[in-house]
């Protein structure tokens, strides 16, 4: 049986309408156009907000500036004239102000009863919008179960998409009614002190609802929904969709000093594949410098790095444009969408079956201790995959060969149980910040004494690197002290245990740091105060870090601190490491692969953002140590097309790159 077109590989391209263009619109011009972009699928606006369709339903506001035909059925014709298929989108977070009058126990509200209210500032003639309540009629039995139905008995839907699903505070009764009803307590005034799974479970019960009733009435239309960066449940939202999608705008209209981490959509598509047996995910890329400057476009440079990021880390590319070809008068983002998707379209065939081959898994909450950890392993070429507590086992951990745990995880006595297996079955762990103090038995496995204590946050200190034949001295051979900042937690190594860094406490408080400097020398230059504890739990190794190595990443960026970082996984590695490259800071570098097939995606973000031009990477040298019955076929650079530079010693398949633009993805064939 073949798959179903969701199974399949797909290029969207989203074409955010806006009612006064529509009669602007050519419906067999526009799916030309998108198939010309190379688009496997156009996601066109349906219900919601605006009915672009001749709709029957009270409460749904009709689009005003509908020709006098059936535009919406035009352009679902002409899609699938071209080819492509054609995904709805609706949105019912919000409704017009007349409907709001009629239905005001549809709406938020806020604690003194009053609507919540988008664009009253607005320029031009426009009508008021008022924001939705999850939990009333309107975004369920009232009117959106009602559109869905509607749309999909008159309309040939080949999917569904739902904009800003998402849960707003509401103190209307029905919330009111509902918090009680869950909790056996009243609705707090404040929102910090709601039940911490009271959006979520909002949320899940409203798609439950629409989600039921699609699988009951026409099973065959797949429902894509947002997953977000700061985590949820995504058990919750598999349950009530088919697949996922997520966005990491690129929102540099926020100013230079808030520029978006260079790793945000690679970190986006391995969380969206966190869940095994689920489709790639999608990762929408808006086109704009940010939703205030959505009329224009990305620089070009950027854009491509930031698209590039979704394919390269397994998820499909969803473009997401302000208006029609048409109507965009920044014609440079087209350009840059057809190039993208050809570049795409060169090497999807490549990627079926394919699964993330990466030896390094990181314990994953979207906190800033794992952001700091994601920034340092893309940044030093490390592959590794994001793993959710709630998914934690022996079963999904034995494939890794190292599990990092950042500082302030809570670790819950099921994952303390899983750990330990973990480690005992051969498995090494980088455990960094305070211990558990609620799990005593996890210091045995730290490898230090039950007594500890977290101290003041110290300044002007050091990380020394012990003399011993250090594996942490790797291309720092020339420095002992590396710079630290932040709190210690002050322990006591057991005696099993091998400590390879300590601390230097401060020299002086921060007012007095540089004068005069003939005071600088260091009361202590030597501690016995462990800063990387290394002790070993029957076949397994574990590495304790008593400081924050995560934080001073986030904060400083210093190319000591990734060193570091690098240093701990190759350790922990050694000879099984499977894939190393040539260490340019903005390189990512994913693996990928299949019994007989390897695929290599590299993206260059070199350079200081936004990048306004792209700076190619020269000579990047990647090795990769293939099975020993892998019997090397043949070496492909799918993305450029070049002829591909290797050479084969023993099992050690050295790949070298001329010069890396933008991404390049090479293909590893081995004889069946």
């Amino acid at each position: 049986m073949s798959k179903a077109w969701w199974h399949k590989p797909q290029r969207i391209i989203q074409t955010n309408l806006q009612v006064r263009d529509t009669d602007q619109i050519d419906p067999v011009r526009l799916a030309a156009q998108m198939k010309e972009m190379g688009a496997t699928a156009l996601v066109f606006n349906v219900g919601g907000i605006y009915a672009w369709y001749d709709t029957q339903l009270p409460y749904h506001h009709k689009n005003e500036f509908l020709p006098d035909y059936d535009l919406l059925g035009a352009v679902i014709e002409a899609c699938h004239h071209e080819g492509l298929r054609f995904i709805a989108r609706f949105d019912f977070s919000k409704a017009e102000d007349q409907v709001y009058l009629r239905k005001p126990q549809w709406f938020v509200c806020n604690r003194e009863g009053k609507p919540h209210v988008s664009g009253a500032q607005r320029p031009g003639d426009w009508s008021l919008l008022m924001s939705t309540c999850i939990n009333a009629p309107y975004r369920n039995d009232g009117l959106a179960i009602p559109v869905i139905d509607e749309v999909l008995t008159k309309y040939d839907i080949d999917g569904i998409f739902f904009n800003a699903p998402q849960y707003l505070v509401c103190y209307c009764n029905t919330c009111r009614l509902k918090y009680e009803a869950k909790y056996g307590r009243e609705l707090p005034d404040d929102p910090a002190l709601f039940e911490p799974d009271w959006a979520s479970s909002c949320q899940k019960d409203n798609m439950d609802r629409i989600y039921g009733f699609l699988k009951k009435g026409h099973s065959h239309v797949p429902l894509i929904l947002y997953y977000f960066y700061h985590r949820e449940d995504m058990r919750k939202r598999a349950e009530t969709s088919d697949m996922f999608c997520t966005e990491a705008q690129n929102v540099l209209s926020k100013g230079y000093r808030e520029i978006p981490e260079f790793w945000v959509p690679a970190v986006n598509m391995m969380l969206g594949r966190t869940l095994p047996d689920r489709p790639a995910p999608f990762g929408i890329i808006h086109s704009s410098p940010g939703m205030d400057w959505r009329h224009t476009g990305l620089p070009i440079a950027d854009y491509e790095f930031w698209m590039s990021q979704v394919p390269a880390h397994g998820g499909q590319i969803w473009h997401s444009l302000t208006g029609i070809p048409d109507t965009i008068t920044d014609k440079r983002i087209l350009t840059a969408v057809t190039e993208m998707n050809r570049q795409i379209a060169s090497y999807e065939p490549y990627m079926e079956g394919l699964s993330p081959f990466s030896q390094v898994a990181l314990l994953w909450k979207s906190e800033p201790p794992a952001e700091g950890w994601a920034n340092g392993l893309l940044a030093r070429q490390i592959p590794f995959d994001l793993m959710l507590e709630e998914e934690t086992s022996v079963e999904r951990l034995r494939p890794y060969l190292v599990l990092i745990i950042p500082e302030g995880f809570t670790l819950t006595e099921r994952l303390v149980i899983h750990m330990r297996q973990y480690v005992e079955e051969g498995g090494h762990v980088i455990f960094e910040g305070e211990p558990p103090k609620d799990s005593p038995e996890w210091f045995d496995v730290l490898g230090i004494e039950a007594e500890t204590m977290t101290g003041e946050s110290l300044i002007a200190s050091y990380i020394r690197l012990e003399d011993c034949e250090n594996p942490l001295r790797r291309q720092l051979e020339q420095t002992t002290l590396l710079p630290h900042r932040g709190r210690v937690t002050y322990c006591t190594p057991k005696a099993s245990s091998r400590v390879l860094a300590t601390l230097v406490p401060p020299f002086s408080p921060l007012e007095s740091v540089g004068s005069p400097p003939e005071r600088a020398s260091l009361p202590v230059s030597h501690t016995e105060l462990p800063m990387c504890c290394v002790s070993t739990c029957k076949l397994g190794t574990v590495v304790y870090l008593p400081f924050s190595l995560s934080a001073l990443i986030n904060d400083f960026k210093l190319a000591d601190h990734y060193q570091l970082l690098s240093n701990l996984i190759d350790m922990l590695l050694g000879d099984e490491k499977r894939i190393q490259a040539s260490h340019y800071h903005g390189l990512q570098v994913a693996l990928f692969r299949k019994p007989d097939q390897y695929m290599i995606n590299l993206v260059n973000g070199t350079g200081s953002r936004p990048l306004s031009t792209n700076v190619p990477l020269h000579d990047i040298e990647i090795e990769l140590t293939l099975e020993a019955t892998d019997v090397l076929k043949e070496v492909r650079l799918l993305i450029s097309g070049k002829p591909a530079t290797y050479r084969l010693n023993g099992n050690k398949l050295t790949i070298v790159l001329d010069v890396l633009p933008v991404w390049e993805s090479v293909l590893v064939l081995c004889q069946p």
